[in-house]
């Protein structure tokens, strides 16, 4: 892979930053005051690219409870 550019490294910097304190990307794009169409266009894009990029941290959609009876 070639050296990636200053454009690639920023956003490529951003997924990592998101995957690795587990926030959805979303969630991420909201506080970093980022637009979330770019960050999912950059992580299509540098994938496209043979980029490798970090796995999404997807919360759970249902959570477990415990009723008490």
């Amino acid at each position: 892979m070639n050296e990636l550019t200053s454009t690639q490294a920023y956003w490529l910097g951003h997924l990592f930053h998101a995957s690795s304190r587990q926030l959805a990307l979303s969630e991420y794009a909201e506080e970093q005051r980022l637009a979330l169409a770019a960050l999912l266009a950059w992580e299509q894009r540098l994938a496209v690219q043979g980029v490798p990029v970090p796995p999404r941290h997807r919360p759970l959609r249902f959570v477990a409870v415990e009723v008490a009876r």
